[in-house]
């Protein structure tokens, strides 16, 4: 659509509903709208051309990944990536006696009956 109109229907992202939903245009400056009106929860806000604005949570982790980035040198990472690492083995927990007095214990208790 080239020239939007004051009541015109268009798709935007709102901040309300947190969805892309079906706004009324509601004032239009240099032949774009300016204000937009949700058609469902009929709250006002600026037009936004149908994008969702990032989360705080995604700026504050790609914010810290760059420092974390920033602090680790190419080299360093080379150098860990060219060496291999040993697999680490963990033994399995050895059974405690006093489990294996209780489980005597029940079997005992069972066959009494």
């Amino acid at each position: 659509m080239s020239e939007y109109r004051l009541g015109d229907i268009i798709d935007d992202y709102c901040v309300r509903c947190k969805r892309i939903m079906n706004h009324a245009v509601v004032s239009v400056v240099n032949r774009e709208p300016a204000k937009v009106r949700c058609r469902t929860c009929h709250s006002d806000h600026d037009y936004r051309h149908e994008q969702v604005p990032p989360s705080k949570g995604d700026l504050r982790k790609a914010a810290l990944f760059q420092e974390v980035l920033k602090s680790v040198s190419p080299d360093a990472a080379m150098a860990e990536a060219a060496v291999p690492a040993e697999p680490i083995v963990e033994e399995a927990p050895k059974p405690k006696a006093k489990a294996k007095a209780k489980a005597k214990a029940k079997a005992k208790g069972k066959g009494r009956k």
